[in-house]
């Protein structure tokens, strides 16, 4: 198994490339699967205020061996929190749950433009990021529009945006802008939940490479440069999502890959969200 590679932020920190995603992982076996994911050698960690398991997060990266600095912890402020001061306490309630000094990354969830002010909420990000109590701030689910009024109105470009993204949904303009803007790409439920692992095509490229469909997905977000998140709580299955770094894919199956794309989505448009 190679190791995970590193992406460099806009801001000059640096993000393992595949990560651990634990939404909707529930809060009573989070540690045990902490546990087989540090062992298999992930090192990011991706939680969010809503998923309710911050402390059981917290309590399992604090009881390893692996050192804090060795690690990586995102989480992500909820649309009941938007605007200035009400980010700035939602920010100190998880970090508190998570039992951590500092957060390397943390993301506005979802604009929700219609449950309060993103923009004001994103001023308050600047300061945690000031302030040094966040090593890296950004976002999720934004569309260009969003990220244009941050960029009029505000002094910060994100250092990613965590959107939806996998071969049924390639999210190829908005990558554009992120790549215009240096903005990283993540990708969340980069197997469209497991809904691609059981494509005929997809089964057949993975036969060639002498691998599952589910890392030939994975490798496809590779070589696009997308960090990755993929959730399980199969050990197995854990495993073999970060054992995508011993092979590349052809420039022709990357292409083909990219042709599945039909515009749809597992979980809701931003712009009806919220």
């Amino acid at each position: 198994m190679g190791e995970v590679p590193a992406v460099q932020l806009n801001n000059g920190v640096s993000i393992p490339q595949v990560g651990f995603g634990v939404a909707l992982v529930h809060d009573t076996v989070v540690g045990e699967v902490i546990e087989t994911a540090l062992e298999a050698g992930y090192r990011s960690f991706d939680t969010a205020s809503i998923y309710g398991n911050e402390k059981s997060v917290g309590e399992a990266l604090k009881q390893s061996s692996v050192p804090r600095e060795e690690l990586f912890v995102t989480t992500k402020l909820w649309h009941n929190a938007l605007g200035y001061d009400a980010a700035i306490t939602a920010f100190d309630e998880s970090l508190q749950r998570l039992g951590l000094e500092y957060l390397d990354l943390f993301l506005i969830h979802w604009p929700a433009p219609s449950r309060g002010d993103f923009v004001q909420t994103w001023k308050a990000f600047e300061k945690l990021a000031a302030d040094e109590r966040v090593r890296a701030i950004g976002v999720s689910n934004f569309q260009i529009s969003h990220l244009r009024r941050l960029s009029e109105q505000t002094g910060t470009v994100p250092a990613i945006n965590q959107i939806e993204l996998h071969p049924n949904l390639i999210q190829d303009n908005l990558r554009a802008y992120h790549s215009e803007h240096g903005i990283v790409t993540e990708a969340w439920s980069p197997l469209a939940q497991g809904r691609l692992v059981t494509d005929e095509s997809i089964g057949l490229m993975a036969e060639k490479y002498g691998k599952t469909p589910a890392q030939v997905i994975l490798r496809w977000h590779l070589e696009l440069g997308n960090v990755v998140i993929p959730k399980s709580v199969q050990p197995a299955r854990i495993r073999e999502n970060i054992d995508v770094f011993d092979f590349e894919l052809a420039e022709d199956d990357v292409l083909a890959l990219s042709e599945m794309h039909n515009d749809s989505r597992v979980g809701p448009h931003p712009d009806h969200f919220g």
